[in-house]
Formats: C-alpha cells, structure tokens, sequence
C-alpha cells in the first residue's frame, strides 16, 4: 500500500492511496467458484424444503385418510403449498446467484424465463393457499356458531 499526499492550488493536499486492485485480491474465477458453491447450497436447501413439505404432507395426508371428509385434506393441502411455495423461493434465489458475476445475455434470458414461470407459479399456489385458508376460517367460523347454539346438557331449550 503506498500512500501519496498531493497538493492543491487552493493550498489543500489531497491523500490518495494505491490499494492492489479488487480483481488482484478476488479474481472473477475465485468468485466464480464461491458463487458456484454458494448456488449448489441455496438450491440444496430449495430441494429439502420441497422433500420435508412433501413428506409432512404425506404424514398429514395419511392421518386424514380414515376420516374420508374432503375438508380433512384442506389443511393438507395447505401445508404442502406453503412448503413447495417456499422451496420454489429457494430455487429463485439460486438462479439469480448464478447470475451474479459476469452475466451472459444468453444467461440473463434464461433467467428471465425461469424467474417468470417460478414467479407465476408462486403467485397461483399463494393464491390458491389464501383461498383455502379463506374457506377453512369460513367453516370453522360456521362450526362454532353450531356449537353455540346447540344447548348445553343441563339446560333447558330456551333458557
């Protein structure tokens, strides 16, 4: 590092130090290869989102099984969206990481594609998760008025 002191015609110094250029200390392919890895662990955790939703809602979906009420698998459905809509998050993130250094139009036009279909999809599975949740809050809301209006034992209908 080497530092110079310049002086100004205004009677002032300007400091300027040489530092060894930023491509010197982290070259585009050491970059290249943290972001590599980086991509491979933001992709890996979008994956085991994906598999542990999946295998909740499996559990979830199994246990709702014997009931054979479709309102049981609401809720599961819901689970399963939440998960997958999370995942897909992860996998967004990790094209966009690949992307990062030094770009391709060829690589950006992919990711436009790739983020407009991920993007859509997250925006249908997010509606359709607050619909059903809109209907799951709608029926519980009718079960407990049922509830209280039917009588309590010990108690006379109409008192």
């Amino acid at each position: 590092m080497r530092v110079q002191c310049v002086r100004l015609a205004g009677g002032g110094y300007l400091h300027r130090v040489n530092l060894p250029a930023a491509v010197d200390v982290l070259s585009e392919e050491t970059l290249r290869t943290a972001v590599g890895v980086l991509v491979r662990l933001v992709e890996a955790a979008g994956a085991i989102v994906i598999v542990l939703g999946a295998a909740v809602a499996f559990w979830r979906f199994f246990r709702a099984l014997p009931q054979r009420d479709p309102q049981a698998f609401v809720p599961v459905r819901l689970s399963l969206g939440r998960f997958l809509a999370l995942g897909l998050e992860f996998q967004l993130a990790s094209d966009v990481l690949r992307t990062a250094v030094a770009p391709t139009f060829e690589e950006l036009g992919k990711l436009a594609a790739v983020a407009a279909i991920r993007t859509g999809l997250n925006f249908f599975l997010a509606r359709e998760i607050n619909e059903e949740r809109e209907i799951v809050e709608k029926r519980r809301a009718t079960e407990a008025q049922a509830r209280a209006a039917e009588p309590r034992p010990g108690t006379a209908p109409g008192t």
